[in-house]
């Protein structure tokens, strides 16, 4: 097991380029990590990184070396997950990644019951809005808004979401309501959702003529969505939701719709997982169990 721990020590340095993140990440000191890439190395007879002050880089050897340590780590985690399915006793820990808005109002909420039925499976949940690497971070499911970039990625659709623009009555009240698509784009305040690496800044919007693309401005933008739910709130602007993170200040009147005429185009919710020949069963066993969850979830909400 500690050659095990080794490999799996290394690739993860190898993919985060950082001990410290790498450490983090595995939930060992940064002084665990460099030892067991030590010991890999004196095992090996050769250096897989080096080190610097500043900077840590694999080596000729550490590149060669990673593809067969990747396939040794996968080749175990098969073994292991036809062993649990074997024994139906699934267990272990999953690593779980979701947009801010479907982790907390979709997944967080049923977690617990997940666990009531799958009580050795411990859930290490990360959310965050900008694009998630599955391999680079070590996860087993990532759950997403929109279109995935990595093909090599299995994925699994769960529903196209309804979005909406909404913004607060006092905003309403003070800049009036968009009576057009170029109104909205030339009058108006939207709040965007931005971070590094994003590659839409545009909102696409529905016509008779089919769907417009429109850039869009506004005084604020940030890359967590439910921040920008609040500044519409706050009557600083127009958003562009997915409907089950609005629908509960729509009804209560917080929020109201605009521009009902020109809805957005809805977006895919679906979740990757990595391509191995054989699937972890508790990675399917959570799957399975949410997408029953949230499919029923967002079946329940309406304008």
């Amino acid at each position: 097991m500690a050659y095990l721990d080794n490999i799996r020590t290394f690739i993860r340095v190898y993919e985060l380029g950082n001990m410290s993140s790498a450490a983090r990440d595995m939930r060992i000191s940064a002084a665990v990590a460099s030892a067991r890439i030590s010991q890999l190395e004196e095992h090996l007879g050769v250096r897989l990184f080096q080190r610097t002050t500043r900077m840590l880089n694999p080596t000729e050897q550490g590149n060669i070396f990673y593809p067969g340590a990747r396939k040794i780590l996968d080749a175990v985690d098969e073994a292991e997950a036809e062993v649990n399915e074997v024994t139906l006793v699934p267990r272990g820990i999953l690593h779980v990644s979701a947009p801010l808005g479907v982790g907390r109002r979709l997944i967080a909420p049923e977690a617990a019951a997940f666990r009531a039925e799958y009580p050795l499976i411990k859930i290490r949940l990360r959310l965050s809005d900008r694009k998630i690497d599955l391999a680079m971070e070590g996860l087993d499911v990532a759950f997403f808004l929109g279109i995935p970039e990595d093909s090599s990625l299995r994925i699994r659709k769960i529903a196209d979401c309804q979005r909406v623009l909404c913004a607060a009555p006092a905003y309403i009240a003070a800049r009036g309501t968009p009576d057009s698509i170029d109104a909205l784009r030339t009058k108006h305040d939207c709040l965007n959702l931005r971070f590094p690496g994003a590659t839409e800044f545009q909102w696409s919007l529905q016509t008779r003529d089919g769907v417009k693309r429109i850039d869009v401005s506004g005084p604020f933008e940030c890359d967590d969505g439910d921040i920008l739910t609040d500044w519409a709130l706050q009557g600083q602007g127009i958003i562009m939701k997915p409907l089950f993170e609005v629908s509960d200040h729509l009804k209560s009147g917080r929020l109201v719709q605009v521009l009902p005429a020109h809805p957005p185009v809805p977006i895919q919710m679906a979740c990757l997982y990595s391509h191995r020949r054989k699937q972890d069963p508790k990675a399917r066993l959570f799957i399975d169990f949410m997408v029953a969850r949230m499919t029923k979830s967002m079946g329940e909400i309406v304008l």
